[in-house]
């Protein structure tokens, strides 16, 4: 199993190109199933979620080309449909449950696995199935299965989620595309990974259109359209390199990727000291060695800040000159890299949903193990800033969302090794 050593503490600077993101590549694949034509999606991250949800589309009939270095993929219809996801493509990967709209609204059945992903918290799919059944689906759950079925086409209707639920609200955008007549989805989450799906179905045909905040209209169509799509940058990529250059004091440009998207996130590095200028694609970001203290970082839905970027900004608080808070209200089990930071000399204190953080520490090598895809991340940043050796295990979780980050990481300074 690969691990990374660091040592540390190494000084950032230089430039780093951001990916295509993962999370908005992966509802984007999982609506190719309602095509009938070619599909061409362009900037897709290399990166082992995508991998699996490739396979997943071929092993459901799709044929995959790749193109352009393989940041490029063309997606075929073969003749026969299959409506079989497997368990043991999608036990690694929440995004798995998408197919199920996609596959309900083109061949009318399905039979999907529950999905897996990073132990973080409960994330039920009864938002995806409370919907998908308002639109005309039925099913039941057998031996880890959704056995779903519809008679003829999906219908539309009048939904409001009950909570605000990314996939959610993807699968059932994507559903509605080919459901006869109108559907109106209210409470929905609202990510700019959501409007890049809308923008990729709009483009091919649909007729989707935002008539509030949260909520979407979606008039259903006979069939979309062939198109070529490129998919927008990874703005928890992007926030994560801003962390990197914040806390390492180090001077970074950020390129291929849109400040705007990640407005929340750039304005409290300004407040914790960092200096930043934005320009149309890029981030020029410059850390200080005296980081502010800050007590009101709150996981909130989008546009508030994202918990996939709680864990980055809490090794980044270890270093601030005081205590700091953040509050974790979208997983109750997003503190699991708390007691690897600790390992490291951070003073962290968790109470119910709440960390503590007290700053100036030192942190120092050590061993360490992944819990998850973004607790990954914080260790990485941590190493990096560390005095000596770090080990850090597990890095399959990092492979799942970061286009190879060792190669980028060593372009602008860090001392990082994927030892196998």
């Amino acid at each position: 199993m690969d691990r990374f050593l660091i040592k540390g503490p190494c000084k950032i600077k230089g430039q780093v190109s951001i990916s295509g993101s993962k999370n908005a590549a992966l509802p984007i694949l999982a609506s190719t199933i309602l095509f009938e034509k070619p599909v061409i999606i362009k900037n897709l991250p290399r990166v082992k979620d995508i991998d699996t949800m490739l396979n997943l589309l071929k092993s459901l009939g799709s044929k995959i080309q790749f193109l352009n270095n393989k940041s490029t993929v063309k997606i075929t219809k073969n003749k026969k449909k299959k409506i079989f996801a497997s368990y043991s493509l999608v036990k690694t990967m929440r995004a798995g449950i998408l197919v199920l709209g996609p596959m309900i609204a083109k061949h009318h059945k399905s039979i999907t696995s529950l999905p897996g992903g990073c132990l973080i918290g409960a994330r039920p799919v009864n938002y995806h199935l409370n919907a998908l059944k308002k639109l005309g689906m039925r099913y039941e759950i057998k031996k880890g299965y959704i056995h779903a079925i519809s008679k003829g086409k999906l219908k539309g209707a009048i939904i409001k989620f009950s909570n605000i639920s990314v996939g959610a609200t993807e699968n059932s955008i994507i559903a509605a595309c080919l459901a006869k007549g109108k559907t109106i989805l209210k409470n929905c989450a609202i990510e700019p990974e959501i409007k890049d799906l809308t923008d990729f179905l709009r483009s091919a045909g649909a007729k989707i259109k935002w008539i509030g905040k949260r909520t979407v209209q979606i008039d259903g169509v006979q069939s979309l359209n062939s198109i070529k799509y490129s998919v927008m940058g990874d703005r928890i990529e992007a926030g994560t390199f801003c962390v990197i250059a914040s806390i390492s004091n180090g001077n970074l440009l950020i390129k291929n990727f849109d400040p705007n998207l990640i407005k929340t996130e750039l304005n409290l590095l300004k407040k914790i000291g960092s200096k930043i200028k934005i320009f149309k694609k890029e981030i020029y970001i410059q850390g200080t060695n005296k980081i502010k203290n800050i007590n009101s970082i709150i996981t909130k839905e989008y546009p508030n800040f994202p918990t996939d970027l709680q864990a980055q900004f809490m090794v980044l608080l270890c270093k601030a000159n005081g205590r700091s808070i953040i509050t974790e209200n979208i997983f109750e089990n997003r503190f699991m890299h708390v007691a690897e930071l600790r390992r490291l000399g951070a003073k962290i204190m968790i109470k119910d949903n709440k960390a503590f953080i007290e700053g100036n520490t030192e942190f120092l090598g050590a061993e360490l193990m992944s819990s998850d895809l973004r607790a990954s991340a914080a260790l990485v940043i941590a190493a990096i800033v560390a005095k000596g050796k770090s080990v850090i295990n597990r890095i399959y979780h990092l492979d799942r969302g970061y286009e190879k980050i060792e190669n980028k990481l060593r372009k602008i300074g860090a001392n990082i090794k994927r030892l196998s």
